[in-house]
Order: C-alpha cells, then sequence, then structure tokens
C-alpha cells in the first residue's frame, strides 16, 4: 500500500511489524506531478540518484526528496535536471517549468494565518490538496462533512471533540471550515461534492436542538445545489464495506493525481496507489447505490426535522 503519513507514531511497531518512518506534509498537486515526471524523466535517461547527483553536484539526498515530493524546488535547478537528462523538447521542458511555478505559486495559502492550530495534526496538508481538488466524494458514518455543516454545528462539533483547544482556537478551526465552503462550493472555481452520510449522523444530537434543526435546514437548501449530492445511507441496510470508517476520494483535473484522504485523531494519511483509489471508489460506488436518492433524502431530512423536540 502506498501510504504518506502526515503524523507519524515515531515509536513502536503496527499493522504487522511496519514501523511509521517520516512525518510528512502532503504536496500540492502540481509537486506530485512534478515529482513523478521528474522520476520518469530520470528513469529514461537511465541515471540512478548518485549519477545524477555527481554530475550537477546535488546532494542524494536532496534529490530523492525531490522525487518523492516532499520538498519544493526552483526553476534553476530543475533546468539543470532537464540538462542532464537530455530534455530538449521545448514543450516538454516548459510543461515541467510550468509544475515548478504553479507549486511555487501556492506556498502562501489563505490558511497560513491559521498555522498554529492547523499545523500540529497538518490539517494544512488536506486543505492544499483540497483546494486543488476538482471533485470530492464523501462517505461519513459519525459527522457531517465539514463544507456541508454550519456554523454552529462546526463551533459544536470542533469544541467537543478538540479538548485540548481554547475557545480561541475553537473559534479558529470554525473560522477555517466556513473558509473551506466559500472556496470550494461558492467561488470561482466550484468543486463537486458527493456525500453519502449514514442516517446515524443526522439522529446524533450536536448541540441544542436548534443547532440541529438550523443544520437539517442547511441540509435542505443544499440539496437544491448543482454540484452538490447528499445521499443518507439507511442504518436498515446493515453491514456494508463504508463501515471500515470514513474516507474522501479527491479527483483532480489529471486523473492520475486522484487519492483517498483518511483521517484519524493519531495520524492521517493519503493513498495514492492506483490499485487503493480504485478500491476506494468501487466501496463508494457501492454505498450511493445503496444509499437513499436525492429526493428520498430530501423527504428523511424533512421527517427529522418535524420530529426534533420544540
Amino acid at each position: 500500500m502506498n501510504l504518506i503519513v502526515l503524523r507519524a507514531r515515531m515509536s513502536g511497531r503496527e499493522n504487522g511489524g511496519m514501523a511509521w518512518k517520516k512525518n510528512v506534509t502532503p504536496q500540492s498537486v502540481y509537486r506530485r506531478q512534478l515529482a513523478s515526471k521528474l522520476r520518469e524523466l530520470r528513469d529514461q535517461a537511465g541515471l540512478s540518484l548518485a549519477d545524477v547527483g555527481a554530475q550537477i553536484e546535488i546532494n542524494q539526498g536532496s534529490l530523492s526528496r525531490i522525487e518523492s515530493g516532499e520538498r519544493g524546488t526552483t526553476p534553476l535547478l530543475v533546468n539543470a535536471l532537464l540538462d542532464c537528462y537530455g530534455v530538449q523538447d521545448p514543450a516538454i521542458r516548459e510543461d515541467v517549468l510550468d509544475l515548478v511555478r504553479a507549486d511555487r505559486a501556492q506556498s502562501k495559502p489563505w490558511w497560513r494565518k491559521y498555522s498554529a492550530v492547523l499545523s500540529p495534526t497538518r490539517y494544512d496538508g488536506y486543505l492544499t490538496l483540497e483546494a486543488n481538488a476538482v471533485s470530492l466524494r464523501s462517505y461519513q458514518p459519525l459527522l457531517l462533512p465539514g463544507l456541508l455543516q454550519t456554523q454552529a454545528y462546526a463551533e459544536a462539533v470542533i469544541a467537543g471533540m478538540r479538548l485540548d483547544l481554547t475557545s480561541r482556537q475553537v473559534k479558529s478551526l470554525v473560522e477555517v471550515r466556513l473558509e473551506r465552503q466559500k472556496e470550494r462550493l461558492g467561488g470561482e472555481r466550484l468543486t463537486k461534492l458527493w456525500a453519502v452520510v449514514e442516517e446515524s449522523v443526522l439522529m446524533r444530537q450536536v448541540g441544542p436542538p436548534e443547532v440541529m434543526r438550523d443544520q437539517l435546514a442547511r441540509l435542505i437548501d443544499i440539496e437544491e445545489t448543482p454540484h452538490i449530492t447528499l445521499q443518507l445511507l439507511p442504518m436498515a441496510i446493515g453491514v456494508h464495506p463504508g463501515l471500515y470508517g470514513p474516507f474522501v476520494l479527491m479527483g483532480f483535473s489529471d486523473p492520475s493525481s486522484d487519492l483517498v484522504w483518511l483521517e484519524n485523531p493519531q495520524n492521517s494519511v493519503y493513498l495514492e496507489a492506483r490499485e487503493d483509489v480504485d478500491a476506494y471508489a468501487d466501496s463508494f460506488d457501492h454505498l450511493r447505490a445503496r444509499a437513499l436518492g436525492p429526493p428520498e433524502t430530501r423527504a428523511r431530512i424533512e421527517r427529522l426535522i418535524k420530529e426534533l423536540p420544540k
């Protein structure tokens, strides 16, 4: 399994003896594409990392981190690498340099001012990837996806789950969540969101009744948004593939860059191997096929609103 660990446990061994080795913030999509392209060009040239390091006087470890996407690079260095690999086609060189420029342009995102509360859990890494996604397929068995939460629901969720945070830090994370909604679902470049949510999520009391009433009403409004699809998965269907836990499938303009995001309290990971992405895509297709359709989902939400205590 091709797995990048965001908040690795640095001691002990897990998953049948495999130890987490690195603490890596996920790269932008552009950096991932650049890393893949540079590896491909080096392989085509028949050169090892040691060969390249000796020829252009770059530390082999630094080159390895560039090719894994752990660190960015500069146009100057990339031009030297392209010369070393014998790449003369102007179109190929410009395409590679465009990836360098695009990655560098993302070095100062809007959420940078929230780094104090984002960096400890590598949530900024998720935001980097989400900002480049053209589609999100989300399965949630416990809570509503952050992109669909009202402010009051988000405040109750973050404060209730993150007991280590101060009220100011909770407020900051809520602001990030609301800004995500504005950017992804209401900005100039809309992200297509398809969410499958367990029916039990809407029965979980989050905050006082008025918070849940407003949240459910928000879902009714969202149901009419063309680029958002919401489906409820009835509890009556019993056991299904989603019981392994929540996941988000991120789709990009280049399908080869698609990935799966998995999050839990101790570490978050993304899977980018083709077989992993395909396996989760199959699971999502199974879940949406068994879930209520959008009209039935809307009717169920309206019924839940009527059942809330006054």
